[in-house]
């Protein structure tokens, strides 16, 4: 660190406005090319250069033009993150993720929200064709099956990148939590807890994660010699009023469920809000386990048992790859792989009763 003291008078003015890369040359006696190898850490440039170019830098405050450096490579130093809503803690935190590695890198994120619409979603890919990023990781709409579009966006050669709703027929790196696993244990603990009816809530039966959490519900059912009834699985949609109802008129059903299994949060508390309109009590009558990434989960009446996604770190190796893509191309490649982080089950009062 060097003392405002230990700089010479004629440098005040300089770092009060910043210095060019000219500038900073002529002080070091030095080309500008030189000077600007140096400072992106050239293998041609020899240490003891690179650190008396990085010392001058620090003194005259000396910052690269981001945008000149963007326009003479082509590049927009931008990741688009496409994701289905905000409200959801998981995407929040996986947003949180990217963040944290790409502002490292001097990358900014451009977040595109496609509120659970393909439509939308499709003129959000249409735009991001016309090289508004320099790379792209989403996680699809619960409307989305036809893909054409995401193939376009593939096809255009854009680094891409899936995590959580992911497209399987892209070939390219997808990160997923164990969704089968989770789901499968979690509805084994209700089951250990004496449920013998159990729900199961989804948004979208074409989603990737509803598919292999539906499949570990069921075989955890079919395990126990229990029936997995078609009316206990509910096929839930975005409007949280209709979704309270839904749920609601399965519980005054005769035949009502003892034990639930939310496969996203916005479920759990619909959920909540749906026992409030019955006398149904919790962990009394029904018990409820959802997959959730939220903060408050042990602040609800009662406390909410949860399976919660690795998010921040899935953020965090979606960037890590895409970045790498960037910035060392030779080095790192998208191949057609899935990679799975494993979701941790917390158990709180809406299982087990204290």
């Amino acid at each position: 660190m060097i003392s405002i003291l230990e700089v010479p008078k004629k440098y005040l003015d300089i770092m009060a406005a910043g210095i060019s890369l000219k500038e900073l040359a002529l002080e070091l006696k030095l080309a500008p090319s030189t000077v600007s190898r140096a400072l992106n850490d050239s293998y041609e440039i020899s240490e003891e250069t690179k650190k008396k170019v990085i010392r001058m830098a620090e003194k005259l405050n000396y910052h690269p033009n981001q945008f000149a450096r963007s326009l003479r490579e082509n590049k927009s130093k931008t990741i688009a993150v496409i994701i289905p809503e905000r409200i959801n803690n998981f995407f929040a935190q996986v947003m949180d993720g990217i963040e944290d590695i790409a502002q490292e890198q001097g990358y900014h994120l451009l977040v595109y929200n496609t509120h659970e619409d393909v439509d939308r979603e499709k003129k959000i890919v249409n735009l991001l064709l016309n090289g508004r990023a320099d790379a792209v990781v989403m996680s699809v709409s619960s409307q989305t099956s036809d893909i054409s579009h995401l193939q376009k966006l593939y096809d255009r050669g854009l680094p891409l990148l899936f995590f959580d709703r992911i497209c399987s027929e892209i070939p390219t790196t997808k990160f997923i939590t164990n969704d089968y696993e989770s789901a499968y244990d979690g509805t084994k603990h209700l089951i250990q807890q004496g449920c013998k009816k159990i729900a199961f809530l989804m948004i979208s039966k074409e989603l990737s994660i509803t598919k292999e959490r539906y499949r570990g519900y069921v075989d955890a059912i079919n395990e126990a010699g229990l029936s997995a009834e078609p009316t206990l699985s509910l096929n839930c949609c975005m409007a949280e009023e209709e979704n309270i109802k839904l749920i609601t008129d399965m519980l005054w059903s005769e035949n009502r469920p003892d034990g639930i299994m939310a496969s996203v949060e916005k479920l759990a508390f619909a959920t909540y809000q749906a026992v409030k309109r019955t006398k149904i009590r919790i962990p009394e009558d029904l018990k409820i386990i959802s997959f959730s990434n939220t903060a408050i989960a042990g602040l609800l009446n009662p406390s909410l048992t949860t399976i919660t996604q690795p998010a921040l770190t899935i953020g965090q190796e979606c960037a890590k790859l895409l970045i790498g893509k960037l910035t060392k191309p030779k080095h790192y490649d998208l191949i057609n792989q899935v990679i799975t982080i494993p979701s941790k089950i917390t158990i709180r009062s809406s299982t087990v009763a204290e």
